[in-house]
């Protein structure tokens, strides 16, 4: 039976038949790999999340987390999942062998954890802060964190947090106010609290390493006098062993519309609970240099605003998938030259209007998957590039793709589960089907990491200029490099998919340069939201244009299966889908931009 979570001949479409990814195998790094070990570790991935994640997924929504004051409760499945996980050395995936790894690609490790991801996002969240948590310590720790901390995430035996909210601060981290004392030598007493902390409290592992942003006293105001520090748990002896407590303390839990299973916490540091040897105060352990913890925080929250793209990604994607199943076998009405009243109904799929609601949700699903594996393969040549030219450019894509992968998946694959709501009819929104809670999950994503217009600040006020706007130069000449490939396609449908993305490409480009010529930064940035979206629908519109050349090749292969058939000429329906219906959202988007339009400027408080 076809797996519900993500189609496997999917993935296997976009890492080996697009992406490539064998080819890394010819980098020292992946010298041991082949894809019949990449084969492996997601045939792993599908059976540990098919069998123990999915199975609990329901269960922990309607059961979350509850603290009686002493002790936080969870489900006793999590934790039997989550060891699985560790027991089969996935929190390691992608790490180098003397840390315990598998050395395993990052799109591959990517697309083996977003398994876990479509199926319970809940329970999967404690490994995915954790494995962000240790890829920030290994770039910016020291070699004696690394071995105190790090090594332990990387069994399982510890997990990690990200600390960064406050609830008077939120997303503005300049007005952050927790304060971290110095004490002796690389030791630091921190106090303050911290606000909307995913998997900050639980019995899930022997330790908690949060990594936490606060202010030394006398530190520059605003994001310049940031530092970050390591506040475990329970302090860690010089042998590895676990020894007291820290002066964290559990204020209390969030309980939000969806990741019901992740523990959501208001953390108190240096309250006075717990006497952490002797004095009051968190005890805290500098990463880096002082006021430099934001740019070092900026290695985990963009690795996380990618991840959670992905999560978006196929949280839609198994809505999708179980949507397509109900279609399929749900009878109900008559197609319209069917007069026979006495005539048997016939599946829902057969319906114009329903074929319409699961081809958007194809095209929004599979184009934004191919995005997040695009960006995760990215990385890879970051770090096995032969040159340092391709290790740069890789780097200036992934710097202006990051906010395009967070938001667009979070926009459009939140969009493909109310489609798959609406296709189950009455029965989408109650909770004996699951798609009401891929809902309730997916709506989230939309503010993890940075909501919408943060994203959108961070794409048009930064990285579309950054380096002289050579990032956003050399984007668009990739774009171009695919429409030079369509154009000579035998298929007609093609070039003219071309033309349609070469004309908002280079309308695009006029527009940027209207915004940054605004000379009042005020109506550059007032309507940055549209600039995302028409950004993203642009480069999703390219990823699938890539992915309808590769299926073109596989349609004209010799002798094509039935089924493979299928497959390739779904995935033209769905490119032709992205063309018909959505890409020419984009001009209009474009023509309210090119206005500078002031009207959320203009508008006064008191009109609302």
């Amino acid at each position: 039976m076809a797996s519900t979570i993500l189609s496997r001949r999917d993935l296997e479409f976009l890492l080996y038949e697009w992406l490539d990814v064998t080819s890394l195998c010819s980098a020292p790094r992946y010298a041991d790999h082949s894809r019949e070990t990449f084969d492996a570790a997601l045939d792993t991935c599908e059976k540990i999340a098919t069998e123990l994640f999915a199975p609990h997924n329901k269960k922990a929504d309607a059961n979350e987390p509850h603290f009686d004051g002493e002790r936080v409760h969870i489900i006793a499945e999590v934790a039997v999942a989550l060891k699985a996980f560790n027991d089969a050395g996935l929190m390691a995936a992608g790490q180098d062998y003397d840390l315990g790894g598998m050395q395993l690609p990052a799109v591959v490790e990517k697309a083996g954890f977003a398994y876990f991801k479509g199926a319970n996002v809940g329970t999967s969240s404690y490994p995915f802060l954790t494995i962000g948590n240790a890829n920030l310590l290994l770039a910016h720790g020291s070699k004696e964190q690394i071995e105190r901390f790090v090594r332990p995430m990387m069994t399982g035996r510890f997990f990690g947090t990200m600390c960064l909210s406050e609830p008077q601060a939120g997303s503005s981290l300049a007005d952050i106010t927790t304060r971290a004392e110095k004490r002796e030598e690389g030791e630091f007493r921190l106090f303050g609290s911290k606000m909307w902390i995913s998997a900050g409290e639980h019995e899930l592992s022997q330790n908690i390493v949060h990594l936490v942003l606060a202010r030394i006293p006398g530190a520059p105001a605003g994001v310049k006098g940031i530092s970050l520090f390591i506040v475990p748990k329970f302090l860690v002896n010089a042998d590895g062993s676990v020894g007291e407590r820290n002066d964290v303390v559990l204020a209390g839990l969030n309980h939000k519309m969806g990741y019901r299973g992740t523990t959501n916490t208001l953390l108190n540091f240096g309250e006075g609970k717990y006497q952490p040897k002797g004095a009051p105060g968190a005890i805290g352990y500098l990463v880096g240099a002082e006021n430099k913890g934001l740019a070092a925080m900026f290695h985990m929250m963009n690795e996380a605003r990618i991840g959670v793209g992905l999560g978006a990604t196929v949280l839609g994607y198994t809505g999708y998938l179980h949507a397509l199943e109900y279609a399929r076998n749900r009878p109900q009405g008559r197609l319209p030259e069917s007069k026979d009243p006495a005539a048997a109904q016939v599946p829902i799929i057969a319906h114009s209007d329903v074929k319409r609601m699961l081809l958007a949700q194809k095209a929004y699903v599979e184009g934004a998957l191919g995005l997040c594996l695009y960006c995760a393969r990215l990385v890879d040549v970051e770090r096995v590039a032969q040159t340092e030219k391709e290790r740069s450019e890789a780097t200036l894509l992934l710097d202006i793709l990051t906010p395009i992968a967070k938001s667009w998946p979070s926009q459009w694959c939140l969009e493909a589960n109310s489609l798959a709501i609406q296709v189950h009819g009455g029965y989408g929104y109650t909770r004996d089907y699951n798609v009401e809670q891929f809902y309730r999950d997916n709506r989230l994503n939309p503010i993890h990491e940075g909501t919408h217009g943060i994203q959108a600040l961070d794409l048009l006020g930064r990285k579309v200029v950054i380096d002289s706007g050579r990032a956003f130069d050399l984007l668009v000449a990739r774009i171009e490099e695919t429409l030079m490939s369509a154009r000579s396609a035998e298929d007609a449908r093609v070039p003219h998919f071309a033309h349609a993305l070469f004309a908002l490409v280079n309308r695009l480009k006029a527009t940027t340069r209207i915004l940054h010529g605004a000379g009042d930064v005020r109506k550059t940035l007032a309507n940055a939201s549209t600039y995302l979206e028409a950004f993203g629908h642009v480069v999703v519109a390219w990823i699938w244009l890539q992915q309808a050349l590769i299926a073109l090749r596989g349609l004209n292969a010799p002798s094509p299966d039935l089924q493979s058939s299928d497959f390739y000429s779904g995935k033209l329906a769905a490119c032709r889908y992205f063309y018909r219906f959505e890409l020419p959202k984009v001009a209009p988007m474009l023509d309210l931009l090119d206005e500078l339009d002031t009207t959320t400027l203009d508008v006064k408080e008191a009109w609302l």
